[in-house]
């Protein structure tokens, strides 16, 4: 059973930065798409970033201000947000793809899920 832990979620003021974390255990996934996604009250959750065999992918809104990487040595996936703005104000997940590699956007198609973290930008 994979569980996803995600940590590293806080305040902070528009135009900052902070890094989100999501630790994975139970198997390795260096081989599986990890990825991250938001959801703001009274939003659909939404993607936000992923990293697969095949590279990585944003949504337009975080493009060029998020970075996402992994470390497959411990089994890590972050998060690097800079230049953040009120709108990025959400609960970030962090997920997986159990059995694939490839990179999708739609939530649906993701297999498991951490916890989620809180990121609250201030204007």
């Amino acid at each position: 059973q994979v569980q996803l832990v995600a940590s590293g979620g806080g305040l902070v003021q528009a135009g900052g930065s902070l890094r989100i974390y999501c630790a994975a255990s139970g198997r390795t996934l260096a081989s599986n798409a990890m990825g991250w996604f938001r959801q703001a009250p009274g939003k659909k959750r939404e993607f936000v970033a992923a990293i697969g065999w095949n590279g990585n992918r944003y949504a337009d809104s975080v493009k060029g201000r998020f970075t996402i990487s992994r470390d497959n040595a411990k089994n890590t996936v972050s998060l690097q947000m800079n230049s953040l703005k009120p709108e990025d104000t959400a609960v970030y997940y962090c997920a997986a793809r159990l059995d694939l590699g490839t990179i999708v956007v739609d939530a649906t198609e993701w297999d498991y899920w951490g916890q989620g973290t809180q990121v609250t930008v201030s204007d």
